[in-house]
């Protein structure tokens, strides 16, 4: 017996796997209840008294060695298994999801609902000239009205400028496309104003304009009232004179918003009302300027400022927490 104990000794020696089947399969042939090493130690008692000590110190070595491959197989497996965690192709850490931007979510929930009646996306330039900014908009030189808009000219030249509305990217749409015309044209603005809660010098306009044979106030009136029911889920609007050099005639578009708490006592000032747009009817001068035939074709034109109407949705008081980029406020959007 003590050579096949020796034969055994050389087995263990050279077995070798990374293959959990096959270690699983040595173990139990050493380790086994009904396995080898059992089997010895139960014949341990046939042996004679003068071959006790050798038998005994074999079996020893061979139940040594036994453990010690096994522990060395562990040892291999569990090294693997670190190669295959510290894969430098794997991510380092957990990739944790964004989130739309609450203008960027406005924006497009605008842009749905004009899409849905026709409505095309026109895009521009955001350093513009002065004849697409404001002469092609009946705002010629030394008019009074650009006083309405502090404006950052780019390299002290009176010609280039940081665009002040989107209106330019109609000015620039026109020129190249005739009637009828039906375009949003979405995009960031810029003045020279103090920043605080209430204002700032970069924002984000939503300007539409719509142009065919026949096209009346009413047209106009109706397409405001299909979008505050649509944005707002409210369908009571009012209409108030006022005045934009580019369109006649012009008025301011306020939204009912109610008295039900609180915060629409405060964000209303007590009127129930809030202020949402200005709009007309685009001004001839405007069409000729661009070469549209003005006694043809008339048109409307409406403009409202994206982050105005996101403060008024989640009710957020500081317009300077949209380009703050604190992570805490953009996640409270991941649901969005």
């Amino acid at each position: 017996m003590i050579e096949r104990i020796d034969e055994l000794l050389v087995e263990v020696e050279q077995f070798s796997s990374s293959a959990k089947e096959e270690i699983e399969q040595f173990r139990i042939k050493f380790n086994g209840k009904k396995g080898v090493l059992n089997d010895f130690f139960e014949k341990f008692k046939e042996v004679p008294n003068d071959q006790k000590k050798d038998f005994g110190q074999k079996i020893n070595s061979l139940k040594q060695a036994v453990a010690a491959k096994l522990e060395d197989l562990k040892n291999a497996s569990e090294g693997q298994s670190n190669i295959i965690k510290d894969d430098l192709t794997k991510p380092a850490f957990p990739l944790e999801l964004g989130t739309r931007h609450p203008i960027n979510l406005v924006k497009n929930r605008i842009i749905e609902i004009f899409r849905s009646i026709g409505f095309a996306i026109a895009d521009g330039p955001e350093i513009e000239d002065d004849w697409h900014n404001f002469t092609a908009l009946n705002l010629p030189e030394y008019h009074p009205a650009r006083d309405m808009q502090d404006t950052f000219f780019i390299d002290t030249n009176p010609d280039t400028l940081l665009r002040t509305h989107t209106s330019s990217v109609q000015v620039r749409y026109m020129e190249e496309n005739q009637p009828p015309i039906r375009i949003l044209s979405p995009g960031r603005v810029f003045r020279n104003e103090a920043i605080s809660s209430r204002s700032h010098c970069i924002f984000h306009q939503i300007e539409g304009l719509y142009i065919d044979e026949n096209v009346s106030f009413a047209d106009l009136k109706q397409t405001i009232q299909y979008f505050t029911t649509e944005l707002f889920g409210k369908s009571k609007i009012r209409m108030r004179p006022s005045y934009f050099p580019f369109t006649e005639p012009s008025a301011e578009v306020d939204v009912y918003w109610g008295l039900n708490s609180e915060t629409d006592y405060r964000i209303t000032k007590g009127t129930g009302w809030l202020e949402i747009m200005g709009c007309g009817m685009v001004d001839p001068a405007v069409l000729k300027n661009v070469n549209i035939d003005a006694d043809k074709y008339s048109g409307f034109a409406f403009g409202m400022g994206i982050e105005r109407i996101v403060m008024l949705l989640y009710q957020m008081s500081d317009i300077r927490m949209f380009f703050e980029n604190d992570v805490r406020m953009l996640n409270q959007f991941k649901s969005l």
